[in-house]
């Protein structure tokens, strides 16, 4: 044999042996990842069955020793509904462990009652007729002939009816091979399913969308007559986040794929021992539709314990375009210009730097406050009016495309700019750096903003405000008051979950209880490449979903 041929046959068995080293390593680390996901089941399982046995001991004690104090009411609350998160918890962590080892086993004004609307067509109408006259009342003839009627529409309503829906299989044996035949099981919307879609899509909204905590809508069941416990609806919360993290991850890839986005956050306040800690809810928000982008919208949320800038960066890791946004410093390192793989252009809000201007011109507020009118700004007062002629003109090209609202914005617009801008470099001159509008002004000026503020004068992609973001995070300042507080980190991270989907289904006109009950219906039996005609841009109600 010649050198070359020993020398092929040496690199042929080197080859084997790096590959047989390879997949040898592939399969410990599915070994390890599937042995991490067990062990985190477990501890999620653990943890809830340790608080549901605390809440247990409370409520004994309590019917014991009776109702000691207010105070222990309001633990018992915090108690449930930790438990609540835990439980969903502990199902999401259980799911995810059987994939990983899939293998093996304004002011007071007088009120105007508005005009009332014709009730909707599609609602069925019952008639109750009113047992008509024998005879005429004035002379009491019999001879009365029915010349009309007239019609008064009453709306009512039929109280949610429960119904269990039994699905037969019947079995078929064959007299010639004597084989039975029968139609495959149907699949559920969840593993080991006994809820249907409509109900699960029914515990997501009323929790997520209109901030109904479980206790509470376990409670309205079961004076339905429907006795569903806390810890059962827990269970389906985890389970649905579990089945709907594809959509999730849909959403996700198609808000980081937007050249630019919309970001806030909100305060949400997050149990923590012996009361609360203010949490954060962030959002970053694509929506094209101000320039006629044609992308459809979509909302992505997340929760943090804190407003460190550590959270913005992991959130738009690796993400590059435009920020629309406050000036909140913690966006800064994203505008870093050795920033990883390139800085984030920075457009700041309009309407914050109106606020600032309002609330020293605002006439009304003040007088409420006890001032005297005089207190008001009349330079803050002419700043609100120069700002709001932007608006007026911002107003009239809004959802045209890029190029006409540039062009439009250079004609009309950057001389408004430029004359507000030397005329707060004037006035600014004339005031102690302590009165109120100086500070006002300088939140404009500060670190280089003008640069920021002005963004949306070379880019007609740029919308005037951040408006976008505030609005999806509108419906969370809503419910704040109901649910009180977040019961754990995870359970932040559930709600940013959920709040992704509903919020998205509501900027593409989708009603997100249809949306979530049809998808949850649709998705076990959907290949992965037709998971994207579920979105909610894409989404058309099915047949099945009509009829419920």
């Amino acid at each position: 044999m010649s050198d070359a041929a020993l020398e092929i046959a040496r690199l042929r068995a080197a080859l084997a042996a790096s590959e047989a080293r390879v997949e040898t390593a592939e399969a410990r680390a599915e070994t390890a990842e599937s042995e991490l996901a067990q062990a985190r089941a477990v501890v999620s399982t653990s943890e809830a069955m340790i608080k549901h046995l605390r809440l247990e001991i409370a409520r004994l004690r309590r019917d014991q020793y009776g109702h000691s104090s207010e105070r222990r009411a309001r633990l018992l609350d915090q108690m449930e509904l930790q438990l609540e998160e835990l439980e969903a918890a502990a199902t999401e962590d259980e799911i995810t462990a059987e994939k990983a080892t899939k293998t093996t086993p304004v002011a007071g004004f007088e009120r105007r009652r508005p005009a009332r609307k014709p009730f909707p067509e599609h609602l069925p109408r019952e008639r109750v007729v009113i047992e008509a006259p024998t005879a005429c009342a004035c002379c009491g003839s019999d001879r009365i002939v029915k010349m009309g009627e007239d019609i008064t529409e009453t709306l009512e309503v039929i109280p949610r009816q429960w119904k269990v829906i039994q699905t037969v299989r019947e079995k078929f044996t064959c007299r010639a091979c004597e084989k039975i035949s029968q139609p495959p099981a149907p699949f559920h919307a969840t593993p080991r399913g006994w809820a249907g879609p409509n109900l699960l899509a029914t515990i997501l909204f009323e929790k997520f969308g209109q901030h109904q905590p479980l206790n509470r809508q376990a409670e309205r069941y079961a004076r339905e007559g429907v006795d569903l416990s806390l810890s059962t609806l827990a269970d389906q919360v985890g389970t649905c986040a579990a089945a709907l993290e594809p959509i999730h991850g849909l959403i996700r890839a198609h808000v980081l794929a937007a050249e630019r986005l919309h970001g806030d956050d909100t305060t949400v306040p997050l149990l923590a021992k012996g009361g609360t800690r203010t949490a954060r809810l962030w959002t970053y928000v694509r929506d094209d539709r101000p320039f006629a982008g044609g992308a459809p919208p979509a909302a992505l949320f997340h929760f943090s314990r804190d407003r460190e800038m550590a959270h913005p960066n992991r959130h738009l890791a690796g993400w590059q375009g435009i920020l629309q946004a406050d000036a909140y410093g913690g966006y800064n390192d994203l505008y870093r210009g050795d920033r990883d793989p390139g800085p984030v252009i920075s457009a700041l809000c309009w309407s914050h730097a109106r606020r600032k201007f309002f609330e020293l011109a605002d006439i009304k507020g003040t007088v409420r406050k006890g001032k005297p009118a005089h207190d008001i700004s009349p330079v803050a007062l002419e700043a609100v009016a120069k700002i709001d002629a932007l608006f007026d003109i911002e107003r009239q090209f809004n959802g045209l495309d890029a190029t006409s609202r540039l062009e439009a914005r250079q004609r009309l617009s950057r001389p408004l700019v430029e004359d507000l801008h030397d005329w707060m470099r004037a006035e600014l001159g004339t005031m102690s750096k302590h009165n109120p509008v100086a500070k006002a002004i300088g939140y404009m000026f500060r670190k280089d903003r003008w640069g920021a503020f002005t963004r949306f004068l070379e880019d007609g992609r740029v919308c005037l405000t951040n408006n976008a973001a505030e609005r999806a995070l509108r419906g969370v300042a809503l419910g704040r008051k109901s649910w009180l507080f977040a019961g754990s980190e995870r359970g932040g991270d559930r709600a940013a979950f959920m709040y992704s989907l509903i919020v998205t289904a509501k900027m593409n006109d989708i009603d997100p209880q249809a949306w979530l009950a049809d998808v949850l219906a649709q998705l076990p039996g959907t290949t992965a490449s037709q998971v994207p005609n579920l979105l909610p841009w894409n989404w058309r109600t099915s047949e099945s979903s009509q009829a419920a």
